[in-house]
């Protein structure tokens, strides 16, 4: 039997949330973005995720965030909008939300702040599931929700369809290997999307069996990512190894922030979007509080890293 294609494979980059000095969603620079994204050649965009800033954003902005992603797509690529809250009924609202506003899929993280086991975990993603009519991708984040989701737990619930995929930032790579494996042997029939947000061994984790990758720094450079992902479809690892090393590269901008001032979100989400403030896709680098924006100095270390990159 032939595994079938998923539908949530290749490039697709978490779209960060460009915002005035007001805190308010930058509608046009965010417009912006995705044409920049798609003009790339992006296989899709993942709505309200970490560097989209969700958990900082209302549901106010939220929504706006998205149905600006949607309608600028226009149905060129798929968008997926993470609906990440804290307990269940509160997913499926978010759930709803999101479904109205034109998403094709739905990204969820295990249960946060209130204390759950696996057999909870499973609950979860179940009643979602059954509470929802898109395809449902679990997202493996425990540095920010304290769980991990185990490799049988997800292998279980892609034979059962529950899930259509996972957007693993987990970090744990052999996990992803024997996950790979296991929705091979116990779900081969399943469209089911294995698709790694650790922008820095993204061949290493296509050639395990990943579908596809969820980068970060896909925002920032986005061709480099779709050659990047088309070397690896090809079989060209020495091309897709050197593309991957001069991505790596220019994940260095993650270190332009100062770590006395500022921790991981600042660091990445303020540093992907002074980058592409730096190029011109998005007015300014503004982030929701209590983030705050790279300063000058930090700026010219962004800026040094992408004139070394080849993109200024």
């Amino acid at each position: 039997m032939t595994t079938p294609a998923p539908r949530f494979a290749g490039v697709v980059p978490p779209a960060v949330t460009p915002l005035t000095d007001e805190g308010e969603v930058d509608v046009h620079s965010l417009e912006r973005l995705v044409e920049w994204l798609l003009d790339a050649g992006v296989d899709g965009i993942f709505a309200l995720g970490s560097s989209g800033e969700t958990v900082f954003l209302t549901d106010r902005q939220r929504d706006l965030a998205l149905e600006t992603i949607v309608k600028t797509a226009g149905g060129a690529v798929p968008v997926i909008a993470g609906c990440i809250e804290p307990t269940t009924r509160r997913v499926v609202e978010r759930a709803e939300a999101s479904t109205r506003l034109g998403a094709d899929g739905l990204v969820v993280t295990a249960p946060f702040y209130a204390i759950v086991g696996p057999h909870e975990i499973e609950r979860h993603f179940r009643a979602v599931a059954a509470a929802v009519e898109l395809p449902l991708l679990a997202y493996d984040i425990p540095v920010c929700v304290h769980s991990k989701l185990s490799v049988d737990l997800l292998t279980r619930l892609a034979a059962d369809g529950v899930l259509a995929g996972v957007k693993d930032s987990s970090g744990d790579d052999v996990a992803f290997r024997q996950l790979a494996l296991a929705v091979a042997e116990h779900a081969p029939e399943r469209d089911f999307s294995l698709l790694t947000g650790h922008e820095v061994v993204v061949d290493a984790m296509m050639l395990a069996g990943g579908s596809g990758s969820v980068p970060g720094l896909g925002n920032v450079d986005p061709a480099g990512y779709v050659r990047l992902h088309r070397a690896c479809m090809a079989g060209d690892w020495v091309a897709a190894r050197r593309e991957q090393d001069r991505l790596t590269r220019l994940f260095r901008i993650v270190d332009a922030a100062d770590p006395a001032t500022s921790a991981g979100a600042t660091r990445g989400v303020g540093a992907f979007k002074t980058a592409l403030s730096l190029l011109g896709v998005i007015a300014g680098n503004a982030v929701s509080l209590p983030l705050r924006p790279l300063d000058a100095a930090e700026t010219g270390r962004v800026r040094t890293q992408l004139e070394l990159a080849g993109l200024l």
